[in-house]
Protein backbone atom coordinates (compact mmCIF):
# COMPACT_ATOMS: atom_id res chain seq x y z
CA UNK A 1 0.00 0.00 0.00
CA UNK A 2 2.90 2.41 0.73
CA UNK A 3 4.39 2.04 -3.05
CA UNK A 4 1.03 2.38 -4.69
CA UNK A 5 0.36 5.81 -2.35
CA UNK A 6 4.35 7.33 -3.23
CA UNK A 7 3.40 6.29 -6.81
CA UNK A 8 0.35 7.98 -6.15
CA UNK A 9 1.49 11.08 -5.19
CA UNK A 10 4.77 11.19 -7.63
CA UNK A 11 2.23 10.89 -10.74
CA UNK A 12 0.57 14.26 -9.17
CA UNK A 13 3.77 16.05 -8.69
CA UNK A 14 4.77 14.92 -12.05
CA UNK A 15 1.42 15.75 -13.41
CA UNK A 16 1.53 19.51 -11.27
CA UNK A 17 5.07 19.82 -12.87
CA UNK A 18 3.82 19.75 -16.64
CA UNK A 19 0.60 21.97 -15.82
CA UNK A 20 2.85 24.77 -14.33
CA UNK A 21 5.14 24.22 -17.44
CA UNK A 22 2.24 24.51 -19.83
CA UNK A 23 0.51 27.33 -18.09
CA UNK A 24 3.89 29.08 -18.42
CA UNK A 25 4.94 28.58 -21.74
CA UNK A 26 1.47 29.96 -22.60
CA UNK A 27 0.96 33.07 -20.37
CA UNK A 28 4.78 33.66 -21.91
CA UNK A 29 3.40 33.48 -25.61
CA UNK A 30 0.29 35.69 -24.21
CA UNK A 31 2.53 38.29 -22.76
CA UNK A 32 4.96 38.81 -25.75
CA UNK A 33 1.09 38.54 -28.41
CA UNK A 34 0.90 42.08 -28.23
CA UNK A 35 2.87 45.44 -27.73
CA UNK A 36 1.23 48.27 -27.18
CA UNK A 37 1.78 52.71 -25.96
CA UNK A 38 0.16 54.95 -24.60
CA UNK A 39 1.90 57.80 -25.04
CA UNK A 40 2.18 57.74 -29.13
CA UNK A 41 2.63 61.21 -30.70
CA UNK A 42 0.32 62.19 -33.27
CA UNK A 43 0.64 65.71 -35.27
CA UNK A 44 -0.67 67.54 -38.20
CA UNK A 45 -0.63 70.36 -39.63
CA UNK A 46 -3.34 72.19 -42.21
CA UNK A 47 -1.72 75.51 -42.45
CA UNK A 48 -1.73 77.28 -45.92
CA UNK A 49 1.48 80.01 -46.67
CA UNK A 50 0.99 83.30 -45.86
CA UNK A 51 -1.55 82.87 -42.96
CA UNK A 52 -1.67 81.68 -39.18
CA UNK A 53 -0.03 78.47 -38.56
CA UNK A 54 -2.59 75.98 -38.20
CA UNK A 55 -1.07 72.42 -36.40
CA UNK A 56 -1.85 70.15 -33.25
CA UNK A 57 -0.52 67.48 -31.56
CA UNK A 58 -1.46 64.67 -29.55
CA UNK A 59 1.19 63.06 -26.92
CA UNK A 60 -1.70 60.26 -25.80
CA UNK A 61 -2.13 58.16 -28.51
CA UNK A 62 -3.19 54.98 -28.01
CA UNK A 63 -1.73 52.16 -30.00
CA UNK A 64 -1.53 48.51 -30.03
CA UNK A 65 0.21 45.71 -32.63
CA UNK A 66 0.56 41.84 -32.65
CA UNK A 67 4.24 41.18 -33.61
CA UNK A 68 3.17 38.12 -34.44
CA UNK A 69 0.39 39.13 -37.26
CA UNK A 70 1.09 42.97 -38.23
CA UNK A 71 -2.38 43.47 -36.96
CA UNK A 72 -2.19 46.70 -35.70
CA UNK A 73 -4.78 49.49 -33.78
CA UNK A 74 -4.10 53.34 -33.08
CA UNK A 75 -6.77 55.62 -31.19
CA UNK A 76 -6.39 59.36 -30.86
CA UNK A 77 -8.83 61.41 -28.41
CA UNK A 78 -9.79 64.60 -30.59
CA UNK A 79 -10.08 66.39 -27.49
CA UNK A 80 -6.46 65.41 -26.75
CA UNK A 81 -5.06 67.49 -29.39
CA UNK A 82 -3.25 70.61 -28.56
CA UNK A 83 -2.63 73.86 -30.24
CA UNK A 84 -0.71 76.99 -29.45
CA UNK A 85 -4.16 79.01 -29.68
CA UNK A 86 -6.62 77.80 -27.26
CA UNK A 87 -9.33 79.94 -29.27
CA UNK A 88 -7.72 77.46 -32.22
CA UNK A 89 -8.65 74.13 -30.62
CA UNK A 90 -12.00 75.57 -29.42
CA UNK A 91 -12.74 76.11 -32.89
CA UNK A 92 -11.29 72.78 -34.14
CA UNK A 93 -12.90 70.55 -31.11
CA UNK A 94 -16.60 72.65 -31.63
CA UNK A 95 -16.44 73.93 -35.36
CA UNK A 96 -14.33 71.12 -37.43
CA UNK A 97 -14.05 68.11 -35.74
CA UNK A 98 -17.36 67.91 -33.42
CA UNK A 99 -15.62 66.20 -30.87
CA UNK A 100 -18.33 66.08 -28.79
CA UNK A 101 -20.51 64.27 -31.63
CA UNK A 102 -17.05 62.22 -32.55
CA UNK A 103 -14.97 61.93 -29.55
CA UNK A 104 -12.25 59.90 -31.06
CA UNK A 105 -10.31 58.97 -34.55
CA UNK A 106 -9.60 55.13 -35.11
CA UNK A 107 -7.44 53.22 -37.63
CA UNK A 108 -7.43 49.49 -37.63
CA UNK A 109 -4.99 47.27 -40.60
CA UNK A 110 -2.38 45.39 -40.84
CA UNK A 111 1.26 45.83 -41.45
CA UNK A 112 2.52 44.43 -45.20
CA UNK A 113 4.95 41.42 -45.13
CA UNK A 114 5.50 42.32 -41.54
CA UNK A 115 8.31 39.76 -39.75
CA UNK A 116 9.28 40.98 -36.17
CA UNK A 117 12.32 38.76 -36.75
CA UNK A 118 13.56 40.95 -39.60
CA UNK A 119 13.56 43.89 -38.01
CA UNK A 120 16.39 46.14 -36.73
CA UNK A 121 17.89 48.81 -35.39
CA UNK A 122 18.11 50.48 -39.52
CA UNK A 123 13.90 51.56 -39.81
CA UNK A 124 12.83 49.80 -43.09
CA UNK A 125 9.82 51.40 -45.46
CA UNK A 126 6.66 48.81 -45.13
CA UNK A 127 2.76 49.72 -46.35
CA UNK A 128 0.38 49.48 -43.73
CA UNK A 129 -3.54 49.15 -44.92
CA UNK A 130 -6.62 49.47 -43.10
CA UNK A 131 -9.19 51.37 -42.01
CA UNK A 132 -9.37 55.00 -40.48
CA UNK A 133 -12.23 56.36 -39.11
CA UNK A 134 -12.54 60.25 -38.05
CA UNK A 135 -15.47 62.52 -37.68
CA UNK A 136 -17.82 59.25 -37.99
CA UNK A 137 -16.96 58.59 -41.71
CA UNK A 138 -14.71 55.61 -42.66
CA UNK A 139 -12.10 55.28 -44.87
CA UNK A 140 -9.46 52.93 -46.64
CA UNK A 141 -5.82 53.98 -46.14
CA UNK A 142 -2.60 53.09 -47.17
CA UNK A 143 0.26 54.47 -45.65
CA UNK A 144 3.96 54.50 -45.72
CA UNK A 145 5.82 54.00 -42.29
CA UNK A 146 9.62 52.93 -41.11
CA UNK A 147 9.62 50.45 -38.68
CA UNK A 148 12.64 49.97 -36.71
CA UNK A 149 13.39 48.28 -33.75
CA UNK A 150 15.38 49.30 -30.60
CA UNK A 151 16.38 47.94 -27.52
CA UNK A 152 12.77 46.44 -26.40
CA UNK A 153 10.55 48.27 -28.55
CA UNK A 154 9.25 48.67 -32.24
CA UNK A 155 9.17 51.98 -33.30
CA UNK A 156 7.07 53.20 -36.33
CA UNK A 157 7.21 56.46 -37.81
CA UNK A 158 5.07 57.73 -40.64
CA UNK A 159 4.05 60.76 -42.52
CA UNK A 160 1.11 61.07 -44.46
CA UNK A 161 -1.82 62.96 -46.05
CA UNK A 162 -5.59 63.21 -45.53
CA UNK A 163 -8.49 65.28 -47.02
CA UNK A 164 -10.86 66.86 -44.78
CA UNK A 165 -13.36 66.39 -47.27
CA UNK A 166 -12.81 61.83 -47.27
CA UNK A 167 -14.33 62.79 -43.35
CA UNK A 168 -16.58 64.98 -43.97
CA UNK A 169 -15.21 67.95 -41.98
CA UNK A 170 -16.60 71.46 -43.32
CA UNK A 171 -14.56 74.25 -43.15
CA UNK A 172 -16.26 77.16 -43.94
CA UNK A 173 -16.27 79.20 -46.48
CA UNK A 174 -15.02 82.38 -44.25
CA UNK A 175 -11.90 80.69 -43.43
CA UNK A 176 -11.58 77.91 -46.86
CA UNK A 177 -8.09 79.75 -47.88
CA UNK A 178 -6.68 80.02 -44.89
CA UNK A 179 -7.04 76.31 -43.96
CA UNK A 180 -5.65 73.33 -46.23
CA UNK A 181 -8.15 70.44 -47.13
CA UNK A 182 -4.96 68.11 -47.46
CA UNK A 183 -3.65 67.65 -43.86
CA UNK A 184 0.08 66.59 -43.16
CA UNK A 185 -0.19 64.00 -40.46
CA UNK A 186 3.01 62.60 -38.72
CA UNK A 187 2.69 59.60 -36.95
CA UNK A 188 5.33 58.19 -34.01
CA UNK A 189 5.10 55.46 -31.78
CA UNK A 190 6.99 53.50 -29.58
CA UNK A 191 5.71 49.75 -29.06
CA UNK A 192 6.58 47.82 -25.95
Amino acid sequence: MDSKWTASIKLLIMKTKILSLFILVGLNGFAQKKMLTKTGRLTFEASVPAFEEIKAKNESVTCIMNPATGEIASLALIKSFRFKVALMEEHFNENYMESDSYPKATFKGKIDNFDLSKLTAIAKEYSIRGKMEIHGKIKDITITAKIKKSDNSIDIISDFFISTDDFGIEIPSVVSNKVSKKVAVKLDVSLR
